[in-house]
């Protein structure tokens, strides 16, 4: 049976992340903490029950860098085939999100990058 891929995560990037995780905390009641480990990452909740996705917040990296949401795939590999064998390229490679899974951008053929993660305990 063919598995449906969902979108499972949002990052919002900004010149500081922090700042703009609590703007949207008094606007929406969104809960944000800083993710364990070296990179620069804050976690967040965008509620509980009912319809709905959470996400993050990254140092933006190049003022261009727009919003991004994460899709979960049984595969990255078979999920990345298929993004270059239906005109969509690799924008960020393949990397172990330690204690999450696998994870790589990729572009569509008219431009908006998106996450492609793949779940496993045991990346390194």
């Amino acid at each position: 049976m063919w598995h449906m891929s969902r979108v499972i995560h949002f990052e919002i990037p900004a010149n500081d992340p922090e700042s703009l995780a609590s703007f949207y905390g008094k606007v929406f009641g969104w809960k944000t903490e800083k993710a364990p480990g070296p990179m620069e990452y804050w976690l967040t909740k965008t509620g509980e029950g009912g319809p709905g996705i959470d996400g993050g917040f990254l140092r933006r990296h190049d003022p261009r860098q727009p919003m991004c949401n994460t899709i979960s795939v049984e595969s990255l590999d078979a999920a990345l085939e298929s993004v270059l064998a239906n005109g969509g390229t690799v924008a960020l490679p393949k990397m172990a999100i330690p204690g999450y899974g696998w994870l790589a951008y990729f572009m569509d053929p008219e431009g908006t990058i998106s996450g492609l993660l793949q779940a496993d305990v045991e990346a390194r």
